[in-house]
């Protein structure tokens, strides 16, 4: 799932450790697990009793660290890490993170996965105010916030930091002496909570990481949470009493790997249930099921159980080809589908094909992938996606800002249809989708936030609305009035 041609993408990924020799190496290995929400930078700060030491840097993880040099330099028993994608600020080394602040005072270290709606307004609030912005990026504000605010304890001002943003967001904050992780109200973001054999606490965007470093999932960071972690161990405190969770629907349809479990829901059986009823929402014969790899080969799967169809492996991807959904053009983007994938003509050649993907952003991908099937011989290719229509953007922390990017924003299910080429186009419903991720929670929408299909978002959306911009001398931050 790390190299799929969607031009949609996640922002970042979030790893962090408290109580461990060889903090900065677990640190590697967890951010490697995490390394398909984000390939455009990495970076680890490490923490030795109280001195906090940084690498960061573009590329891929085993590009920004040689193993073992750059990571023996960063010792310390504790660390934060971070994999980014750009949503918010260019892909360039002053946006990689985590970001190292030393001041006369304390040093600390900060990540952010997920976009803030109101960064513009607070940006020139602080301006005005005189702080100096060295990134493009968001995550800074949240600094800013907490060194101008008037509150006499420290927790007390990244408390009133965090009431200040808005959006959202997964934080992650080293102090000299504690490690800091905080979920928006809504929990957007996925962001979990694991134990180690010898007591190291652990923090990540997806329970696939504590695996591979042996940790225990002990639960997930809930709302408007704060979870602080030192040398005595771990405590739970709240910043906002004013929540609701809408976690974002597309970690299960798309971003997450198959193997976390977000909420109380395993990323891959969620995709199973979204095929099987996706299965029984298909009103078309077919003879065949071929899952797009590999982000839809647990909804392929599904989809082949409900419906009684053998589910073949018509479709091969190349495991080494390099990323295209960045190439500056159009024909070198659908280029890239076929350098990606390859149609196995002695399965689908004269079959009534199923073809599962996850979901249809531009179409462009879609088109060509059904045209791959048809050269190789299939009679007919029946597309069925494992989520709604995607009609409106995203401002959580999702790289699609503009409904002139989504091609089901602009045109009918009929006409895509005829626009990829294909013999029907099946849509699962928003029903199907909330009942099959099936969240044991009494919030609206299954607690999902699903207003990529319905554009109802959770949260006002503050500087992505005009009248909010119109009104942004009314509206600044409190700290003007202090």
């Amino acid at each position: 799932m790390t190299y799929e041609v969607k031009s949609l993408n996640e922002e970042c990924g979030l790893f962090g450790i408290w109580g461990h020799a060889d903090a900065a190496k677990v640190t590697y290995f967890g951010l490697h697990s995490l390394q398909h929400r984000g390939q455009e930078g990495a970076g680890i700060i490490s923490n030795n009793q109280g001195q906090l030491l940084a690498h960061r840097d573009t590329g891929l993880l085993s590009e920004v660290f040689k193993v073992p040099e750059d990571l023996d330099k960063l010792t310390g028993s504790a660390a934060i890490g971070h994999v980014r994608y750009a949503t918010a600020g260019e892909a360039s080394i002053s946006n990689v993170q985590p970001f190292l602040y030393r001041f006369t005072e304390e040093q600390f270290g900060l990540c952010h996965n997920g976009n803030l709606t109101n960064a513009i307004s607070l940006k020139k609030v602080l301006e005005g105010q005189g702080a100096i912005f060295n990134a493009s990026s968001d995550t800074e504000i949240l600094m800013h916030l907490i060194r101008r605010s008037h509150n006499p304890s420290f927790m007390g001002k990244v408390k009133e930091a965090l009431n200040t943003v808005k959006g959202g967001f997964a934080y992650l904050l080293m102090t000299e002496n504690k490690l800091i992780a905080a979920l928006d109200p809504n929990g957007f973001r996925p962001l979990s909570i694991g134990k180690m054999k010898n007591g190291a606490w652990v923090v990540s965007s997806e329970t696939c990481a504590f695996e591979v470093i042996g940790a225990e999932w002990v639960r997930d960071v809930k709302p408007g949470e704060l979870v602080i972690i030192d040398d005595s161990g771990i405590t739970f405190d709240t910043y906002t009493d004013e929540t609701q969770l809408a976690i974002c629907s597309m970690e299960y349809v798309y971003f997450a790997r198959p193997d976390s479990t977000i909420h109380g829901v395993n990323v891959h059986t969620a995709r199973k249930r979204m095929g099987a009823q996706l299965a029984r929402e298909f009103q078309h014969e077919a003879d065949i099921v071929v899952g797009v790899p590999n982000s839809s080969l647990s909804a392929a799967m599904g989809f082949s159980e409900a419906s009684g169809l053998p589910n073949e492996m018509g479709l091969i991807k190349n495991q080494y080809s390099q990323r295209t959904f960045i190439q500056p053009t159009q024909e070198l983007r659908e280029q890239g589908v076929r350098m990606k994938l390859s149609a196995v003509s002695s399965v689908v050649k004269g079959k009534r094909v199923v073809m599962v993907d996850d979901s249809i952003v531009r179409g462009t991908t879609s088109r060509r992938i059904v045209q791959l099937l048809k050269e190789a011989g299939a009679s007919e290719v029946h597309v069925a996606i494992g989520s709604p229509e995607l009609k409106y953007p995203c401002f959580y922390g999702i790289d699609i800002q503009t409904r002139r990017e989504l091609i089901s924003a602009n045109y009918t299910a009929e006409e895509i249809c005829e626009i990829i080429g294909a013999d029907s186009l099946t849509y699962l419903s928003l029903e199907g989708l909330i009942d099959s991720i099936g969240i044991e929670t009494n919030a609206p929408n299954g607690g999902l936030c699903v207003a990529y299909f319905d554009g109802n978002f959770p949260t006002p959306l503050y500087d992505y609305e005009e009248p909010y911009l119109k009104s942004l001398k009314e509206k600044t931050s409190f700290y003007l009035e202090k």
